[in-house]
């Protein structure tokens, strides 16, 4: 998988023997309500380590952050002041440790048990991985295509195109690599909902952009990252379930709006000068008109449906 011999910014510092420092895990809380409950009960069961847990708090009005924070030595509550997004607040949550891997994952995550173990294991195994995802099922069991390419122009537009009406189009196979078996392997990056992350890689190119509020912000880290020779590691061995999906039934349309600015913001910055602009204003136009589309179609708004990997099992039947 690796070689020998890494370049020396590759360089991982390993201690002889596991240091005191518990493994940092930030969870973004918004109000999430008794899944936090499991994810906390699931994460002890997902680790040997000893765990220090930041939720890094939103705003959360429900007051589960609270609960869970009182309730639980290893958990604390970091308000971040109100509602300044995914990133931004993760950022936060991993802003006084520098050194080793985090876990950055979002409340609604039920971790298998020693899931977490498995991906610290693969971290030793790629010493030039900035970032280790798991496989992520949906409650229902479908394999989540969390470690995709980044996005290209020519498969982004088939796939915002086509995804919604025609989910086994080749741009979306591609873009999602869902016609191959899965395996341990880099990705172009891994979902953000879940993902270890070495911090001096991280600390290196700012963390996280604060200026995507929710999606795309996980892409746009792995690709400042990749430009700095780092990889992003798909390991199916580890195994999460993510609910998903709070954020949008709560605020559908908004939600909608700030997914498709923030596939404007990162596609847009990957066509910069004045030589670019009739693209981007063509990028614009396009996923507004989608965006407006969204709002009163379903099928568009929940996009292209997953696809079975080449060689997966049924989950129902082992």
């Amino acid at each position: 998988m690796t070689s020998g011999t890494e370049p020396a910014a590759y360089a991982r510092r390993v201690d002889a023997a596991p240091g005191p420092r518990p493994l940092r895990v930030v969870a973004v809380t918004y109000s999430p309500g008794d899944t936090l409950g499991g994810f906390l009960t699931s994460l002890a069961e997902a680790t040997t380590q000893p765990v220090d847990v930041v939720l890094a708090d939103n705003g959360s009005t429900d007051g589960s952050p609270e609960r869970a924070a009182a309730e639980n030595p290893h958990v604390r509550l970091l308000p971040t002041g109100g509602n300044i997004g995914y990133g931004a607040a993760a950022n936060a949550g991993l802003a006084d440790v520098h050194e080793g891997w985090a876990l950055v994952a979002n409340p609604d995550v039920r971790f298998e048990s020693g899931s977490v173990d498995e991906l610290l294991a693969a971290a030793e195994r790629w010493p030039r991985a900035a970032t280790v995802g798991p496989a992520i099922r949906t409650p229902e069991g479908e394999l989540y295509p969390s470690a995709r390419d980044l996005p290209a122009l020519g498969t982004g537009i088939g796939h915002a195109l086509f995804g919604w009406v025609w989910p086994a189009n080749p741009w979306t196979a591609r873009y999602r690599r869902e016609r191959e078996a899965p395996r341990e392997r880099p990705a172009g990056w891994l979902s953000g909902s879940c993902f270890l992350v070495d911090l001096a890689a991280f600390h290196s190119v700012g963390g996280f952009d604060p200026g995507y509020f929710m999606y795309f912000e996980d892409v746009d880290l792995a690709e400042r990252l990749g430009h700095r020779g780092w990889l992003h590691v798909y390991v199916p061995s580890a195994v999460v379930v993510h609910e998903g999906g709070h954020a949008t039934r709560r605020e559908p349309h908004r939600m909608r709006r700030v997914h498709h600015t923030s596939a404007l913001r990162y596609l847009s910055r990957q066509y910069p000068g004045r030589r670019n602009a009739p693209l981007r204003a063509a990028l614009r136009s396009g996923l507004g008109a989608r965006m407006l589309i969204s709002y009163v179609s379903g099928r568009v708004a929940s996009g292209a449906r997953f696809q079975r990997a080449a060689g997966e099992l049924d989950s129902r039947n082992g």
